[in-house]
């Protein structure tokens, strides 16, 4: 593509100042000024209601996978990615509107924190202190609060390579945010690489002892069509255990063996094949909404899932250094949802792979630790690798 755009650019140059002047020379200075066009690009997307304005910064590669991403949540707005025939189309939902983010709560493409995930009862105890936080999902808190992550204003440098675009996403949660102690800094980098790998570095610092559980919440339907839902989706996942819930999706403290249940995913299995079961489970979260702990339990950059849509060939790996991903199978979406050009994002139309730690952790003493003090800096990277077959 990107040759033949120079091409293009030079006959229009040679036809308009004759080809004599066209020498071998002055070709590869129109290249080399081609080549050097930044693959990072930005736009006005809109206004805040406090009057902020927003930008929307897009990412390409010379693959033509292409991200945008906005300041406000950090969300990624589209994601479009090339099928088997090379058809490119968006694989994530969202809004047209700025004003629909702002307004709905569905987590769309965002930047979650404090705490991915749900904390019930929205409290904890750290240190002998109760934290309370708000409860935004009936009795327990959800992704952070009504104004986590995912409803802030995040500053954004742009960290421009002609081989690995880059945004560097800053923001500072004060001390008692959303219930949360500790003013933390975070800094959030999304890379799209030459690969059609998605790289989101996450770090934080604290000044006072928190817990911290960053991930990002887009939804994913690989066919490019939302108007189809995700239950012919392929998935593996390289987790033999996962955590079983509440009533309310909070987990009971055990990790349960996925053989002989619907949540085995060890091998290659459609989404739907047993989202219907007659399973206690599966009717507390209407379908996939848990958490799978990664048998690979080394804190290494891993693969942990293939998401495989067999009609346009996309497939989807995702590699994470943490100890677990929330498989859900978007069981709450519905017809009020009205998304990108005006298409209804019904249930099921797409669906989530969040890597993080585990829900509820700073109630589970004997779960992986959440807990960040002073000397230390949270780190994890996950990518989202987009191929076809």
């Amino acid at each position: 593509m990107i040759k033949k755009l120079i091409t293009g650019y030079t006959l229009a140059i040679c036809l308009a100042i004759g080809f004599t002047a066209c020498t071998p020379k002055q070709k590869t200075e129109q290249a080399q000024v081609k080549d050097s066009v930044q693959s990072v690009t930005s736009k006005p997307f809109g206004t805040l209601k406090d009057g902020t304005k927003v930008m929307l910064y897009t990412l390409k590669n010379k693959k033509g996978v292409e991200m945008s991403v906005m300041n406000y949540g950090g969300i990624i707005v589209s994601l479009l990615v090339p099928d088997k025939s090379g058809v490119i189309e968006d694989v994530t939902l969202g809004f047209d509107s700025l004003s629909d983010y702002e307004t709905k709560n569905e987590f769309f493409g965002a930047l979650i924190g404090r705490y991915g995930n749900r904390i019930a009862k929205g409290k904890f105890t750290l240190d002998g202190n109760v934290y309370t936080l708000a409860t935004n999902n009936g009795a327990n808190h959800l992704h952070g609060g009504p104004k986590g992550f995912d409803k802030v204003f995040w500053n954004i440098d742009v960290l421009n390579s002609e081989e690995n675009p880059s945004l560097k996403l800053t923001y500072l949660s004060k001390d008692g945010e959303e219930g949360y102690p500790g003013n933390l800094n975070v800094v959030v980098t999304y890379t799209l690489t030459e690969d059609n790998e998605l790289k989101i570095d996450y770090s934080a610092t604290t000044d006072k002892k928190t817990v911290v559980n960053l991930t990002q919440h887009a939804y994913f339907n690989l066919t490019g069509n939302v108007k189809r839902d995700i239950l012919d989706h392929e998935l593996t996942l390289a987790a033999d255990k996962f955590l079983p819930v509440d009533k309310t999706l909070i987990p009971t403290g055990e990790l349960k063996a996925v053989a002989g249940t619907p949540f085995d995913f060890t091998t290659s299995t459609k989404v739907g094949a047993r989202i219907n079961d007659d399973n206690g489970q599966l009717k507390f979260g209407q379908g996939y909404d848990h958490c799978w702990v990664i048998t690979d339990t080394s804190d290494s950059l891993r693969k942990v899932s293939t998401l495989y849509e067999p009609v346009g060939g996309r497939q989807m790996e995702t590699y994470t250094t943490e100890p677990a991903i929330q498989f859900y199978s978007g069981n709450f979406l519905n017809e009020k949802i009205i998304g990108k050009k005006g298409v209804i994002n019904n249930r099921r139309s797409a669906l989530c792979l969040e890597t993080q730690h585990y829900p509820d952790s700073p109630n589970h003493p004997a779960f992986p630790s959440v807990e960040l003090t002073p000397d230390k800096v949270y780190h994890t990277v996950t990518v989202y690798k987009f191929s076809v077959r």
